[in-house]
């Protein structure tokens, strides 16, 4: 039994030997971008269409707010709202009153107008 070199099969196979028919056609140019357009896709079902939702979601919720909505900040401070400004909101926390910007409010824990639960 002797050996045979898995090379010998490779290079055997790459050189393909004698072909009787015609040569195999070039795909499209535009075959090549195919690929990229379905990763495309995919990271957009996956990645950028989620975050759009959620940044709308987000602005929904900074136009909702009223004053005596309690709520929690992006850092973690929870307070009631005294003031709305353009770009900022004053929260009321503890016995300190802080002033933060608007996009830092990430949700509204409680509304003035709901019943305690």
């Amino acid at each position: 039994m002797s050996f045979v070199s898995p090379f010998f099969w490779v290079s055997l196979a790459q050189a393909g030997g004698e072909t009787t028919g015609p040569a195999a056609a070039a795909p499209p140019a535009w075959a090549q971008f195919v690929p990229f357009i379905f990763i495309f896709l995919i990271m957009y079902a996956l990645i950028i269409r989620p975050q759009q939702k959620k940044a709308k979601e987000h602005d929904a919720l900074l136009k909702k707010l009223k004053i005596g909505d309690k709520v929690s900040t992006a850092s973690g401070i929870v307070g009631v709202i005294t003031q709305i400004k353009q770009n900022s909101v004053s929260l009321r926390s503890a016995d300190s009153k802080l002033e933060m910007l608007l996009p830092s409010v990430d949700r509204v824990l409680k509304e003035k107008d709901s019943p305690e639960a």
